[in-house]
Order: structure tokens, then C-alpha cells, then sequence
């Protein structure tokens, strides 16, 4: 199948459960990012600051550009003037250094934050109870330039459905319980960030309203780029 005919797929079985998605381009050229845009995409996911800019400047501008892989405090400086969604803040430090980099453009970036869920090592974020104390204290009310719009999660890499079910089980029910409680004025649980290529179709059974798609629609990524 094609790119168009992945993007085509994808965009008629998310619509059903009111989920958009994120074409994950990271390490594909230009030219294949532009058959999705062809085919009506206008999300794409990137897990590089600096391969995002470039894509930035070289495709069309309505392109909402979302940055999902884990982001260095020293890179936020790239993204910054045009970034959608960052949807890997892992760290109140990050928090931070995007707070710093939208006032020098004097932009507010949207911005999720990213929850521990899995059981690997390998995997960032915030535990529930840092979440849960960083959310509802008035330490948020100090980054002017940063508005909080949900979570996101990433589950273990495992072909245990039931385990991968109950993380994403987990997650939206912190985001759940987090919606219905006293908030700051930049907080707004109103995005949920779950699933990709390998087990979406769970994350969208659990309520995910963004899913990151990659290898399902633009093949293998190149490992070498």
C-alpha cells in the first residue's frame, strides 16, 4: 500500500473514536512527508529538534509539527518559534527551559506531559505522585509561557496485550481524575497522547485522542539517519 492509501486507512478508522493522528516522520525525507501532506495530512511527529527544523523550513506551513521523542533542554531553542505540541515534557527542569525559550519568542507552547507508565528503564517521565503534586501546587502558575493541554504515555514494548491495556487503563484514569480537579489557569486536561504502530488499536479502545503513527504508514524507519 502506499503512503496515501496508510494515511487514507488510518484516517477513516480514527474517526470513529474521535482520535487524530500523528504521521511520525522522524528520519524520513521531505519528499515522503509531502505524499502524506498530498494525501490530507497535516500533523506530523518528530523525535529530533533539529531534523523538525528542517523539515519545518522545507514543507508547507499549515503543517502542525508535534515533538514526541525526549527532548534536551539544549535543543528547545530550535522548536520553539513554531512547535504545535511537545508532548515529551519529562522533567521540571524542561519545563523550565520551554518556559524561558517561549518568552524569548513571546509564545505560549502547548505542551503535554509525559507520564512514566511502563515497566522499563529506558522509558522518561513523571511518576503519578510528582505528577499529581506538580499540577495541583501554584509552582505552575510561574511558567507564563507554557500551557499544559493533557498527558502522554508511552506503554511497555511487550506483546502482553492485558499489560499494555492496564498501563494505558492507568494513564486515563489519572488524566480522568486530574480533569475533574481544581486546576491552574495554564493546565487543560483536554489531550491524551497513547499509542503507535504496535498497539494504538488498545490505546484507542482506553480513550487516546492523539495516536503516533510511523512505520505503519511510511514503512521501517531508516536506523542509520
Amino acid at each position: 500500500m502506499s503512503i496515501k492509501d496508510n494515511i487514507n486507512l488510518f484516517q477513516r478508522e480514527l474517526q470513529g473514536f474521535g482520535c487524530q493522528l500523528i504521521a511520525v516522520s522522524k528520519t524520513k525525507p521531505a519528499s515522503m512527508l509531502m505524499e502524506a501532506y498530498e494525501a490530507g495530512q497535516r500533523i506530523f511527529g518528530e523525535n529530533k529538534a533539529q531534523e523538525m527544523k528542517a523539515k519545518y523550513d522545507q514543507l508547507p506551513k499549515d503543517i502542525e509539527w508535534h515533538m514526541i521523542g525526549h527532548l534536551q533542554t539544549n535543543k528547545v531553542k530550535y522548536i520553539a518559534p513554531f512547535v504545535s505540541l511537545i508532548h515529551s515534557v519529562d522533567s521540571l527542569k524542561l519545563l523550565e527551559e520551554i518556559n524561558n525559550q517561549g518568552k524569548k519568542v513571546n509564545r505560549v507552547i502547548p505542551c503535554l506531559l509525559q507520564v512514566y507508565i511502563a515497566q522499563e528503564e529506558t522509558k522518561f517521565g513523571f511518576d503519578k505522585a510528582e505528577l499529581i503534586q506538580l499540577l495541583t501546587t501554584e509552582v505552575m502558575n510561574q511558567y507564563e509561557f507554557v500551557k499544559i493541554f493533557g498527558l502522554m504515555g508511552m506503554a511497555s514494548l511487550t506483546d502482553d496485550d492485558e499489560k499494555i491495556k492496564s498501563e494505558f487503563e492507568g494513564l486515563k484514569a489519572l488524566f480522568d481524575k486530574l480533569k475533574g480537579s481544581p486546576l491552574p489557569g495554564n493546565i487543560e486536561m483536554k489531550e491524551l497522547s497513547m499509542g503507535m504502530s504496535s498497539d494504538y488499536k488498545i490505546a484507542l479502545t482506553q480513550g487516546s485522542t492523539l495516536v503516533r503513527i510511523g512505520t505503519a504508514i511510511f514503512g521501517e524507519r531508516n536506523v542509520a539517519a
